[in-house]
């Protein structure tokens, strides 16, 4: 099983170009990349970047905090194409666990996309509130783990252990920090991992030897000492 990568953005510009990319396999978004993008109208940017991205699989995340609301974004997300993942996160604002809207959208064949999840107990609550037909990507975040020093890796392998029986469910790694988490996520056995764009140009890159990176990087400093006309 290879590790299928995922574009996290929302700019316009970058879909159409990522979109055209053989290695991006479908992407993800979140309020936050879509505020950043520029959005003002959530329902009508989110209809623009389907222009785009017709068939590769995307998430667009609800941004209610309650279910009554989540429920009625949630409908609103999935009407507008086929390879819609509705993003709902594993909780709301005040810690709620969000087991009543994934096991209502679930059951009404709605592709699921459980985001900010940081454990293996979250997954596997997860798992009991779905059948095993319906799509759903449980994504966990690796790089905000880590930054608070906490290994993420134990948590992927417990996750990936309990999905094993889900044919339907796919573990995503989330949240990269750098180019070698792809190689981490491939090891794990990962189905997903979602990447910011300048990360994905690196993974694109990736093949050079030691003695390479050597002197390109010994380069880089004379170059640099030469345009400041350094002296000692």
């Amino acid at each position: 099983m290879s590790t299928k990568i995922f574009c996290d953005i929302a700019d316009i510009k970058q879909i159409k170009k990522f979109n055209k990319k053989s290695i991006v396999k479908g992407f993800t978004t979140n309020p936050s990349l879509m505020r950043k993008a520029g959005a003002k109208d959530y329902k009508m940017y989110c209809k623009s970047i389907l222009k785009i991205c017709k068939k590769k699989p995307i998430s667009f995340e609800v941004f209610a905090d309650d279910y009554r609301n989540m429920l009625d974004q949630a409908y609103k997300l999935n009407s507008l194409g086929n390879n819609v993942y509705v993003k709902i996160p594993v909780c709301n604002s005040k810690g709620k666990f969000s087991g009543k809207i994934i096991n209502t959208l679930n059951k009404e064949n709605i592709k699921l996309n459980i985001t900010a999840v940081y454990n293996s107990t979250q997954t596997l609550r997860i798992l009991k509130n779905i059948n095993k037909k319906t799509r759903v990507i449980i994504s966990i975040f690796a790089g905000r783990a880590g930054d608070t020093g906490k290994d993420p890796v134990p948590e992927f392998k417990r996750s990936l252990k309990l999905a094993k029986k889900y044919k339907n469910v796919e573990i995503l790694w989330a949240s990269v920090r750098e180019p070698y988490n792809y190689i981490q996520a491939k090891q794990l056995k990962c189905h997903l991992i979602t990447v910011p764009p300048a990360i994905i140009e690196k993974i694109e890159k990736f093949g050079k030897t030691f003695k390479n990176l050597t002197i390109e990087t010994v380069k880089t400093f004379l170059i640099d000492s030469k345009k400041s006309n350094f002296k000692i």
